[in-house]
């Protein structure tokens, strides 16, 4: 049985018994205290907890989710994943225990000519809390298990929470035993790799509080409506049905590790650690075309330095399998066909996916060409250096800026007879991760807890006028004070405050929120901020800048009309833009992120190179040419798919509900779907400016531009300044460039002719230098700091002067000077002094270690440099003292 026909069987089953079908969210979580939609239940958060009201009693989904804490463990068991797919079935405050038991059962133990699973009910073992006889008793009385295939789990296994107060319960779940093949006998108690768990049923009866740990909390009581909440795994169920030995098997996920195999020329089933290989390289690439056709794209933080880290994972699981020449064209498209049946988009879009994708690969493979030069380079000096060990913050320093893996500089280290301070590394990984964590968990304290909007917004969503009007007359619903309820707030408190209705816009869709003020009788308050804390609900951050404000008090939303104005016109700006953009580039140029405010926006799209000067006029042009045309710009409210089905443009890691706002610039020549405000016609823009294109990783780029008034100012700026330089120059117009072009070329000139004269004047001074020579040991050390230099290569000549001069000596030459503010050391050599052991590279880096700064180069002349040239004289009688050991 195929994955998909397991995930319509589901589908189909729950929604015979009276179920919504609910489409998956998106991989990327609503949730901003996780990176993820990490399981089966994150969308539903809101419902479960009471936050906002379920829009259905009951309702079925499969939905993507990516987890990553196991990430180690991937290709080594047979069920673990980073992608996933989770079927689920939901009821809020409608059926129970009994209802959840009874269609688990149903659905796996029912034929599958009757659209069932078709389980063989003796495979069957489920667990159940230790102290929830009841669901024991149900599952004799449904499924007429016998009480040795019921085992009782404590709170570490069986009993779920958010680990937060609110809502819990606990679970009960379903295992199918594989069979004696798999290891011992005697249910999941006993091996819980033979059997396997396939679904777990959430009974969530009752409020918890004071959570100190996932096992130690205080009931509260039952909740007033009990939920379920099921989880099944797709991809076990696909194991199982399908008789193969793990997830990386069936059919979703072979193609992948099958196209490896091919590539490497390795058998797959031959040796095991090729084979955990080959599935980290199955897993991971299919989780990172889930990622990218959600619309998370490489990058070095977040939910993009994840993805990065699987598709890197990848890459060096090949190399290991021998494979170094790019292979992602080739394991992306095994990837897109066995899934593109499940999720088209991945088909749809696969220009861009493929884009990103191949990108990364590219650059990586660069990563590791250059991490190997640096890390040859590393384990040399540290050879030169008579050590045996590579220092743990080298490899930390390949690993953390470079993104070399640590197996691979362990590999290449041992290659060259030297160890890695692994211990060393690790404590300084584990000090990242503390620092991530704790900025994790500080985030997830600033954001607070969202429950306290429930009753808020149980009360309905807020109705948002502001497309329509400036001013709303409304009602105070709420009132919170540093994230807490109250019925008041006073003059001077900054407060959140929640209307019934408001005229001002929330930040969203790269919109930023309107400013203005709310007014009522006696009070007045200035709008700091608008967002929407939970779907459907709109909070006012304000200052009561005038008199009191309560509960219930009438309040007039008012919007700042020049700034509302503004923030128009370059919204409806950025929608011409990127119509130019895929205009000029073409379709794969897709918008991967905005910002838009009044007088400016900011475009984020994918593109792996930097626009030519003519393409940005292009691009500007067109634009404007669609402000000239006066386009009719019209707003619909239409079905989701509907809208897609005209061509709207969705932004990637936008939620959407069933129904959306699709705004039309010129028809379908700009088509995209967004809730922002937008200008009636194009000629209401007025003007739009390119300022700046510029790199927002390996494959994005970033076009920013000033808008109406804004856009004005600075060409008037402009031509202000052009005509400066034109009457400073005595030139006109036409010919600034070309007066300024001879200027350029006559300073170039004079510098040149004082650089020289620079040059022959600290020539001078190598006779002088090299008579100063002093002994240490068998050598005859020149070490002097010589004042300002040009530049560090004016230093390296004086350098290279008095080696010359000492050059049947073992000589040694240590110079320092200032170079435009910096220190700069260089140390040279001559061939008897190499061969007593003197290392020009060892003495600048000595020399640099005490600037503050780095160094290093070869035996016979090195450069080092640092911050604070107080400490030259220092830095020059630690090289010295270095020469004593040598």
């Amino acid at each position: 049985m195929k994955t998909a026909e397991i995930a319509q069987r589901y589908l189909d089953y729950f929604e015979r018994n009276g179920h919504t079908i609910v489409p998956s969210a998106s991989l990327v979580s609503d949730d901003p205290s996780i990176l993820f939609t990490i399981a089966g239940m994150v969308p539903f958060i809101p419902y479960l907890n009471g936050t906002v009201p379920p829009p259905y009693p009951r309702a079925a989904d499969v939905q993507k989710c990516i987890r990553t804490n196991d990430i180690e463990e991937v290709g080594k068991t047979a069920r673990h994943g980073t992608f996933f797919q989770m079927l689920g079935n939901w009821s809020f405050g409608d059926y129970f225990k009994e209802g959840a038991i009874g269609y688990a059962w149903e659905l796996l133990t029912s034929s599958e000519a009757d659209g069932g699973l078709g389980f063989d009910e003796r495979d069957l073992w489920v667990t159940v809390y230790e102290d929830d006889d009841e669901a024991a008793s149900l599952w004799k009385k449904i499924a007429g298990l016998p009480e040795a295939r019921i085992q009782r789990f404590g709170a570490e296994d069986n009993y779920w929470s958010t680990g937060q107060p609110g809502p819990a319960g606990p679970c009960s779940e379903i295992y199918f035993d594989r069979g004696p093949k798999y290891g011992r006998d005697g249910g999941p108690a006993v091996d819980d790799s033979r059997f396997t768990e396939i679904w777990n049923l959430v009974f969530m009866q009752y409020a918890i509080t004071n959570v100190r740990s996932k096992t130690e909390f205080d009931v509260v009581g039952e909740l007033p409506k009990k939920n379920i909440d099921t989880g099944m795994g797709l991809e076990r169920v696909a194991f199982i049905k399908q008789g193969v030995d793990n997830m990386y098997e069936t059919d979703q996920v072979r193609p992948v590790l099958d196209r490896a195999v091919a590539l490497s020329g390795r058998p797959y089933g031959a040796v095991h650690e090729d084979d955990v290989r080959y599935r980290v390289i199955a897993d991971h690439i299919r989780s990172s075309l889930m990622l990218l056709s959600d619309g998370v794209t490489p990058s070095n933080e977040g939910r993009g330095y994840i993805l990065r880290r699987l598709m890197r994972r990848s890459i060096r699981a090949m190399r290991l399998l021998g494979v170094d020449a790019p292979t992602f064209p080739e394991l992306f498209s095994a990837s897109r066909d066995a899934m593109k049946s499940a999720y088209p988009v991945v088909d749809e879009d696969w220009a861009r996916i493929s884009q990103y994708a191949f990108a990364e690969e590219e650059t990586f493979l660069r990563t590791l060409a250059s991490g190997s030069t640096i890390l040859d380079l590393a384990v040399t000096q540290t050879k030169d250096a008579g050590g045996t060990e590579l220092a743990g913050s080298e490899a930390f320093l390949l690993h953390d800026t470079y993104g070399f893996p640590i197996d691979l500089t362990l590999e290449i280290a041992e290659e060259a007879g030297i160890t890695v301070d692994r211990d060393g590394f690790d404590t300084l990984m584990r000090e990242q991760k503390a620092r991530a964590k704790a900025d994790a968990k500080s985030r997830k304290r600033a954001l607070a807890d969202v429950s306290v909007y429930g009753d808020f917004r149980a009360k309905g969503e807020t109705v948002f006028t502001g497309y329509t009007d400036l001013e709303t007359e409304s009602s105070v619903l709420g009132i919170l004070v540093d994230g807490v309820p109250t019925d008041r707030a006073t003059e001077g408190q900054i407060a959140e405050v929640i209307l019934r209705e408001t005229a001002l816009y929330a930040e969203s869709g790269g919109q930023v929120a309107d400013k203005g003020v709310i007014v009522g009788p006696g009070y007045e308050l200035e709008v700091l901020d608008v967002q929407k804390p939970v779907p459907g609900l709109v909070s006012h951050t304000v200052e009561v800048t005038r008199g009191d404000v309560g509960l219930g008090a009438p309040a007039t939303s008012v919007v700042d009309r020049a700034n509302r104005r503004a923030a128009r016109q370059a919204h409806s700006a950025t929608h011409l833009v990127h119509a130019a953009l895929r205009d000029t580039l073409g379709k794969t140029a897709t918008q991967a992120g905005s910002l838009n405010r009044a007088g400016y926006m900011r475009f984020d799209f994918s593109w792996s190179q930097a626009l030519s000067a003519e393409t940005r006029t292009e691009i500007e042009e067109i634009a404007n040419n669609a402000i000239y045309d006066n386009l009719e710009v019209t707003t619909r409210v239409l079905p989701l798919a509907d809208a897609k089905e005209l061509g709207a443009m969705a932004l990637f890691g936008e939620k959407y509900g069933e129904t959306v706002r699709m705004v039309d610039i010129g028809g379908p020549w700009s088509r995209e779907l967004c809730a922002g405000t937008h200008v009636a016609t194009s000629a209401e823009i007025g003007l739009i400016s390119l300022v700046s294109e510029s790199s927002v990783g390996a494959s994005n780029r970033r076009v920013e531009a000033l808008v109406g008034h804004d856009a004005f100012r600075e060409l008037a700026a402009e031509r202000a300044l052009v005509a400066e330089l034109s009457a400073n120059l005595k030139a006109p117009r036409d010919q600034l460039v070309a007066r300024i072009a001879e200027l350029g070329a006559n300073l170039k000139a004079a510098e040149k002719k004082i650089a020289a004269f620079e040059a022959g004047k600290l020539a001078e001074r190598a006779p002088e230098l090299a008579a100063s020579a002093t002994t240490t040991g068998p050598f005859r050390v020149v070490s002097a700091a010589i004042g300002a230099v040009g530049s560090a290569d004016d230093l390296r000549t004086v350098a290279l002067a008095v080696r010359d001069r000492l050059g049947d000596e073992p000589a040694v030459i240590v110079l320092g000077a200032v170079a435009g503010d910096r220190p700069v050391v260089i140390a040279a050599t001559t061939a008897r002094a190499r061969e007593a052991g003197a290392k020009a590279g060892v003495l600048a880096k000595t020399a640099a270690g005490v600037l503050g700064g780095g160094g290093g180069g070869r035996d016979d002349v090195a450069q080092g440099g640092g911050t604070d040239a107080a400490l030259l004289p220092d830095a020059l009688s630690a090289a010295v003292r270095a020469l004593e050991v040598a």
